[in-house]
């Protein structure tokens, strides 16, 4: 009997998407061009920045060269595994703000509301408070996605929420619930020291079930025949197949891969496609557009006192938390370290938080380098909403070339008023009393850099990406001609076929992607099930009270 449902990706909207799909009893096959996530690199939380650089968990894919940023090519990760990018990622769990959905829904989204999607964010959580305090009323506690708090145990990480309250910002005891606006302690997807991925929380359970059946290859395109999707043609152990889907396909591929499969099967800007020789089944050129991610600086300072975690960067001191987390799944192998967050406005006239912060107690890369040979501290900064938009293409009609990705980043004029903005604020929360005792001189960008001028060049030279790409297969209405979905995630233009996963996103939200990538699955499964949608929340959130006239 062939799937009744087929689903490309097994990460985390995919993962969602086949448990829910086969817990109502419907047939489902994913495909995963990735393997499997059992080693220790992946779900030991401490090691997070391993295997984002690692070929056999990474598709491996960099930007074309960013004019704006000096013609450097910024790498890309994206999950090749089970659990896509939930597998890969810091393990940071950020809904994103209330007036993001909104804005959504209000954009053509209709149904993708903030009151539309609370229920199903609660429907997925499994939330911990960990004696941190939060908003239990505003979360949920039995869902399948365990989401806990760090100990807080370091000194830097307590000094940074002190410090921004010292600087004028509130203190919010739960960012995901009712006030995200302020400094508090990080959510993360770690459950008994160990990543939570959506591979563990969604996938492994929707194979138990015996209705979900996980196969391993690379789709190639979709089959589509007399405008309905019919199955996926992929290639499996070096020969070439179709995986027969009896009721619809759905494309979880990522917002890099999932716009390359709709356009190798015929469905994008006509043009493009005719360009290499690909028949037009449908014409959307909105397929691939609209391109956004977060950009972000390391804003590092040096420790006068030996407390961060730098005395544990050399091999002794790692083997030492790894044989720790191997043999008890406790100690600082699990936690990702991000324990501390902040949440606030660039200016007055901002009515919700526009600017991140991720507060870590050491001066490091994501790729693992050490800033400077010494104690050190970080906060990664960066704006929430860029108007920059960019494009994801092809290369040619090869489903094995990688696709040609370009952010066109920092390619609008307020960026760079906003990055400016992010490193003074920055300095200022490191300048509060609350760092007096420990810190040292400013490694980055340093003290001699103050002009804007020079601002931007350090902007230009050192800017990263948060790793957040999303909008290429945008939803909205039928009568957008940018749609390339509808809000029931169905392909505009092609029956049987739906894309579900952070492609779909109108516009960014603010803070980590993972959540809301999870929450799509989530709410695109009753509506591929047909089910009533889960009854609207009444909540309202925290907005300060003088947003118009006050930055803080």
């Amino acid at each position: 009997m062939n799937a009744e449902f087929v689903i490309v990706g097994a990460g985390s909207a995919g993962c969602a998407m086949a448990y829910r799909l086969a817990l109502a009893g419907k047939k489902v096959t994913i495909i995963e061009h990735g393997g499997w996530d059992g080693g220790p690199l992946i779900q030991m939380p401490a090691a997070l920045s391993y295997p984002m650089n690692m070929s056999v968990y990474d598709w491996g894919y960099s930007t074309e060269p960013e004019p704006h940023l000096g013609g450097r090519r910024l790498v890309t990760p994206r999950g090749k595994v089970i659990g896509g990018s939930s597998s890969i990622n810091g393990m940071i769990y950020v809904r994103g703000h209330a007036r993001d959905f909104d804005h959504w829904a209000e954009s053509g989204a209709a149904g993708w509301s903030y009151a539309d999607v609370i229920p199903y964010f609660q429907r997925m959580e499994h939330w911990h408070d960990g004696g941190h305090g939060g908003d239990p009323d505003w979360r949920g506690t039995d869902g399948p996605l365990h989401i806990t708090r760090g100990p807080r145990r370091n000194p830097l990480t307590r000094a940074f929420v002190e410090a921004g309250r010292q600087a004028g910002y509130p203190v919010t005891g739960d960012y995901n619930g009712e006030q995200q606006e302020g400094f508090g302690p990080f959510d993360s997807t770690i459950w008994r020291g160990r990543r939570w991925s959506a591979a563990n929380a969604y996938l492994r359970p929707a194979l138990k079930t015996g209705n979900c059946t996980l196969i391993r290859a690379l789709a190639q395109k979709v089959e589509i025949t007399d405008g309905r999707a019919t199955g996926v043609r992929v290639v499996r152990n070096g020969k070439e197949e179709v995986i027969a889907a009896d009721r619809e396909v759905i494309l979880a591929a990522s917002s890099l891969n999932s716009p390359k499969l709709l356009m190798l099967s015929g469905i994008g800007p006509a043009d493009h496609l005719k360009s290499h020789g690909i028949t037009v089944v449908a014409d959307r050129k909105g397929v691939g557009q609209n391109l956004q991610d977060h950009l972000e600086l390391y804003i590092q300072q040096a420790a006068t006192k030996p407390v961060s975690l730098y005395k544990y960067w050399n091999l002794f001191g790692k083997a030492v938390i790894g044989a720790q987390w191997l043999f008890t799944r406790t100690g600082l192998g699990a936690s990702n370290q991000f324990e501390s967050a902040g949440f606030i406005r660039s200016r007055a006239g901002i009515d919700y938080p526009d600017i991140q912060f991720h507060f870590l107690p050491i001066a490091v890369r994501y790729d693992g380098k050490v800033a400077a040979e010494g104690h050190g501290f970080q906060a990664h900064v960066g704006p929430m909403r860029s108007k920059s938009r960019g494009e994801v293409t092809l290369r040619s009609a090869d489903p094995n070339e990688p696709p040609r990705i370009f952010f066109n980043y920092m390619s609008d004029d307020d960026d760079w008023t906003d990055f400016r903005t992010c490193i003074r604020l920055t300095r200022e929360i490191f300048g509060q009393e609350a760092f007096a005792q420990f810190r040292g001189h400013e490694i980055q960008p340093g003290a001699k850099v103050q002009s804007d001028d020079q601002l931007d060049a350090f902007i230009r030279e050192h800017a990263e990406s948060a790793y957040h790409p999303c909008g290429t297969c945008k939803m909205g209405a039928k009568d957008d001609p940018m749609s390339v979905v509808d809000p029931e995630c169905r392909v505009i233009g092609v029956d049987g076929l739906r894309v579900a996963d952070s492609s779909i996103f109108p516009r960014i939200t603010n803070g980590n992607l993972n959540a809301p990538s999870i929450m799509t699955g989530e709410k695109a499964a009753d509506h591929i099930l047909g089910n009533g949608m889960l009854a609207p929340s009444n909540k309202s959130p925290w907005m300060h009270p003088e947003w118009q006239t006050k930055q803080r």
